[in-house]
């Protein structure tokens, strides 16, 4: 017998310890509401939560402990699954009297209730930041792995990167980095300006029906899929940046390169700089602008000394989302950009992004055991630690303007 049949048994239970609860509690107050310190819907709910939670939670830790034991061969939770039912549905049917027993004029339904779902919100946080956990442990200990079969300082000073899957292969990170950092700042230097200009003349110039058709229209953007914007870069941005930008001046013959992969990259960051900046910028109290103006002050020295610096830490924030997007892109660069790794301050010659290589070297019938195979978790965890360094620098400069600001 699967879980699902105990857990279906424990929700038609919950639900009708709801109904059963409710009536409870209106005979107990002798049908006048009034006598009872919680309402009735207050009991329901909190009867249908002690029947459901507890017997919820077991479920959870059975199905982990399950699953870790089939792995490490460990034996964590009972082998047999009929005693487990038996004590999901005892748990259930405990609830469930239990919470009807304590029905009566001066029980506080509501604050019961209320710490059943302290619990459950508590435990949703902690999934959260045990996933987090789980993501970084998991990463470092591969990473591990690869750095016994193969030298750190190889994979972090080399300038090659030349993977073999019969051994001896080069694998420094370098011109990955340069690629992905050289792609993600031509697209945030296209996107930002593009984006931030487009936020504030919607949020302080255009009219209700201007902005009611030109926002969507611009979070549509965000809602394309990545190898839509790939297949644009390939098809129409690389050979156009090609045939009347690269070959005239001499910088190269190839419809793939950096400027293709930021240009179409930074068409697609655009949404997400506007509109979080939008939404920032119309969170300014109207009460700013006034005083602003009524000091004298242009619309638009208004809009640069006042709204902008208070609403500078969620456009950091915008700005940042986009960089870390941009970072983590992988189909328009491999479309876009093509997957040579190079160290070139060219725009216009093809290169590749950490993601990129990521994705390269975990396909394949290869040896997941091998540096080359393993490689991938070393690059995944070095983008992460980028991507959370430009989170301390953008908390650093969110702090120091707004301490100057207040």
């Amino acid at each position: 017998m699967p879980l699902s049949v105990p857990f279906i048994a424990t929700a038609v239970l919950s639900v009708l310890g709801y109904v059963v609860a409710r009536k409870r509690a209106l005979s107990v107050a002798g049908g006048d509401i009034r006598t009872l310190t919680s309402l009735p819907h207050q009991h329901g709910l909190n009867t249908a939560l002690s029947t459901l939670l507890p017997p919820l939670a077991v479920m959870m830790v059975w199905a982990i402990g399950a699953r870790i034991a089939a792995r490490s061969d460990v034996a964590l939770v009972p082998e047999n699954p009929t005693m487990v039912y038996i004590i999901l549905i005892g748990l259930a049917v405990t609830g469930f009297v239990l919470s009807l027993l304590r029905i009566s004029t001066s029980f506080r339904a509501r604050t019961a209730s209320e710490g059943w779902i302290m619990g459950l919100l508590i435990f949703a946080s902690t999934i959260a930041v045990l996933t987090t956990v789980g993501i970084v442990l998991s990463m470092v200990s591969e990473t591990l792995n690869f750095f016994g079969q193969y030298d750190f300082r190889d994979f972090f000073f080399s300038t090659t990167w030349s993977p073999n899957f019969r051994g001896d292969s080069d694998l420094g990170i370098i011109p990955l980095i340069w690629g992905t950092l050289y792609i993600s700042f031509i697209a945030l230097v296209f996107a930002v300006p593009v984006g931030l200009f487009a936020a504030v003349y919607l949020s302080e110039y255009a009219g209700p029906r201007l902005r009611s058709v030109a926002k969507p229209l611009i979070e549509i953007l965000a809602g394309i899929p990545t190898i839509v914007y790939g297949l644009f870069a390939l098809v129409t941005v690389g050979p156009l940046l090609r045939d009347y930008f690269a070959e005239p001046m001499g910088l190269g013959q190839s419809a793939s390169s950096v400027m293709t992969a930021g240009l179409v990259m930074g068409i697609m960051l655009i949404p997400f700089v506007s509109s979080l900046s939008d939404d920032i910028i119309n969170a300014v109290p109207q009460a700013m602008r006034d005083g602003s103006l009524g000091l004298g002050a242009t619309k638009s020295e208004t809009i640069r000394k006042v709204v902008v610096p208070a609403a500078l830490p969620g456009i950091v924030g915008a700005v940042l989302l986009a960089a870390s997007r941009a970072i983590g892109e992988t189909m328009i660069v491999v479309l876009g950009a093509g997957a040579a790794a190079r160290l070139s301050l060219n725009p216009f010659e093809a290169m590749t992004t950490v993601t990129v290589k990521i994705v390269s070297q975990l396909t394949g019938d290869t040896d997941f055991g091998s540096p080359e195979t393993l490689v991938a978790f070393a690059l995944g965890l070095t983008l992460f630690v980028i991507t959370l360094g430009l989170n301390v620098m953008a908390l650093f400069i969110v702090r120091r303007y707004r301490e100057q600001y207040e």
